[in-house]
């Protein structure tokens, strides 16, 4: 009995990785719809999404059953209490990744996002999804240096956002009001997206201390 009762606590955080690595793609593939005006790619990307609302319903469930018929205590509740948090990160995420490809849908056979923003926007694209390839990583590991690394990793993101916003209030911009609010939106995108990215890390921080990340201090240094 104790056997099963710790596989299904283990598939629990099989479902989590699995979330986070279809969300990190889901943001990978819904910028370069977004950048090409893919409009195919962008379809795929908002179908995809109902998989991974699908896994936040089943992790639910099982989660819910573990409380009940279980009644875990200590470390395993944690452990089921985390992961729900974790998978509503998760689940806002590939929402976000699908307000993305939507927009890049919406403004088919036009490229929402101008030239000149181009590179900015890949970057944070490609930022997004390699903040949640870590976080997917951390999740596996519960590598605590790991995860404090990550927030500190979403710096440029931040930073990324800040960029976009100074491009928009330049008196050199060209592209016009629809544009202007098209771009504000999807840097709110990329951002939140890191953010909850960062939440699975912290969550997993205080899963493996027991305490949230503004009250850990670590036995050793940050690893470089």
């Amino acid at each position: 009995m104790r056997e099963v009762y710790h596989e299904e606590l283990a598939s629990v955080g099989d479902a989590l990785v699995e979330m986070a690595r279809l969300v990190g793609s889901a943001i990978g593939r819904a910028t370069t719809a977004l950048l090409d005006a893919d409009l195919p790619l962008a379809e795929s990307v908002i179908a995809a999404d109902e998989k991974v609302d699908d896994l936040q319903r089943d992790l639910e469930d099982r989660a819910i059953a573990l409380l009940a018929r279980q009644q875990p205590v200590a470390t395993d509740l944690r452990t089921v209490v985390t992961s729900l948090r974790m998978s509503a990160d998760l689940e806002r995420s590939g929402d976000l990744a699908q307000h993305v490809a939507k927009l890049a849908r919406l403004r088919y056979p036009e490229r929402a996002v101008p030239g000149d923003l181009h590179r900015t926007i890949l970057e944070m694209g490609q930022l997004a999804q390699r903040l949640m390839a870590q976080a997917a990583e951390v999740l596996i590991t519960k590598d605590v240096d790991a995860a404090l690394q990550l927030e500190q990793d979403d710096d440029r993101m931040d930073e990324l956002h800040r960029m976009v916003f100074q491009h928009l209030m330049d008196d050199r911009w060209k592209h016009g009001v629809e544009t202007a609010v098209d771009v504000t939106l999807v840097g709110r995108y990329y951002e939140r997206f890191a953010d909850h990215a960062v939440s699975v890390a912290r969550r997993v921080v205080y899963l493996v201390t027991g305490e949230h990340t503004d009250e850990y201090v670590p036995d050793t240094p940050l690893t470089p």
